[in-house]
């Protein structure tokens, strides 16, 4: 059975850094197109960064290029997401997803199958 969990969101002040975790199961991780999406009230959900299998590319958002890192741990099959100097507009729930069947497509959230719960990441001061 595919599961992703997500689990590190919390509250953090402008400028402030989390790292947001998805752990997988029922699959492995090296073989799938992972990403990170996220949903703020009232706006559709947009891509915030994917990963082919193994991590070879890695691609962002505009609003979120050189402040936030996509990574993955082998070992224990689980995706990260690192946020640095995030700012209010960060404020959302955030997605990790799977795309569990062939090869790169892009991080088109219509790409991919598989949904973690979701975790809220809020910017605050």
């Amino acid at each position: 059975q595919v599961q992703l969990v997500e689990s590190g969101g919390g509250v953090v002040q402008p400028g402030g850094s989390l790292r947001l975790s998805c752990s997988a199961s029922g699959f492995i991780l090296d073989e799938a197109v992972m990403g990170w999406f996220r949903q703020a009230p009232g706006v559709e959900r947009e891509s915030v960064a994917c990963m082919s299998k193994e991590g070879f590319i890695k691609v962002y958002g505009d609003g979120v290029k050189g402040r936030f890192t996509i990574s993955g741990d082998s070992a224990l099959n689980t995706m990260y997401l690192q946020l640095n100097n995030v700012n209010f507009g960060d404020t959302a729930i955030y997605y990790c997803a799977a795309d569990l069947g062939g090869g790169w497509k892009g991080c088109d959230k219509r790409t991919f199958g598989q949904w973690g719960q979701g975790t809220q990441v809020t910017v605050s001061s």
